[in-house]
């Protein structure tokens, strides 16, 4: 038996870890919410409290994969990493905690490895596939049946939206219709970049923001991966539970079964994400998908 394989992924809200046999089998996967893009939209720097709150993540990490065994990983960065001047300055810190050092990966990259991640165990006969990637500063749009036909990276994000539009609390009619106008300009690209988007047979929605909406519309007191991967999501569960969380001080949102307290304060902005994209494409419900752009890492570290 081959020894077990790896993938983390330094998003710009969470860090997250895979481990995995021959990247098909799930030995151990963890999620920590470090805030690495924790302003850098502001400064073009990533935080120095940012770096050392993912970089002791990562520490965990390494014990995490020494009790496995794992020999081979890789590990990635994505979008606060692409914008910040001193991302040498984390590359070097999580290199030291982990034994590898970060690749920056493109946009367009970071599409491509979600898609193959969320469609590895759906029937190609559900295709075409939009795969949209809601992320912390960028969101990722990937068409295609049994493999990437076309993909676009906007930077919007979860994070990204909340920190230059919505601060209010809870946020104002106005602060929302702002992120939505600048939300629908980014959507403006997805469509004329990818034209067929709107004509896909299955939407299927990743990321923190999506699974956290239907972990709300199920009331899930703690988190159950079995209940929230393939979940399908309506439009109207969707502007339901963004009504709700975009009307509630950020007090009482915390209190939703299914909303993890850490990200309760960017919640919102990443609901202004999905609720545009259902309603730009006329999507009328999404396939929740809790495998993503880490089992698209571990898939191509087993392939070696």
């Amino acid at each position: 038996m081959s020894a077990p394989v790896a993938a983390i992924d330094c998003g710009t809200n969470s860090v997250r870890l895979l481990v995995s046999e021959g990247g098909r089998t799930t030995l151990e996967r963890l999620m920590r919410i470090t805030r690495l893009g924790q302003g850098v939209d502001a400064s073009g720097r990533l935080d120095p409290e940012a770096i050392e709150r993912t970089v002791a993540v990562l520490r965990e990490y390494r014990e995490v994969m020494d009790r496995f065994g794992v020999e081979r990983l890789r590990m990635t960065a994505t979008s606060a990493a692409r914008v910040a001047a001193n991302r040498d300055d984390f590359f070097d810190a999580a290199e030291a905690a982990v034994g590898v050092r970060p690749e920056l990966l493109s946009g367009e990259e970071e599409g491509r490895l979600s898609f193959l991640g969320a469609t590895a165990d759906l029937d190609p006969a559900d295709g075409p596939f939009l795969v949209f990637d809601i992320g912390g500063g960028s969101t990722e749009f990937t068409y295609g049946t049994t493999e990437s036909e076309a993909t676009v990276s906007t930077e919007m994000g979860c994070v990204r939206i909340t920190e230059a539009w919505l601060h209010g609390d809870p946020p104002t009619a106005v602060e929302l219709s702002q992120a939505l106008s600048i939300i629908a300009i980014h959507l403006d690209d997805v469509v004329r970049e990818i034209p067929q988007a709107a004509e896909a047979a299955t939407f299927v929605g990743l990321a923190g923001t999506v699974s956290a909406a239907a972990a709300v519309e199920l009331g899930l007191a703690t988190y159950d991966r079995d209940r929230i991967h393939h979940f399908r999501l309506t439009k109207e569960a969707a502007e339901d539970v963004f009504r709700t969380l975009a009307t509630e001080p950020l007090a009482q949102r915390i209190h939703n079964p299914g909303l993890e307290r850490e990200r309760a304060d960017v919640i919102v902005g990443g609901m202004c994400v999905l609720v545009s994209v259902m309603r730009r494409l006329g999507i009328a419900e999404v396939l929740v998908s809790e495998s993503d752009i880490l089992d698209g890492l571990a898939m191509s570290v087993a392939a070696g």
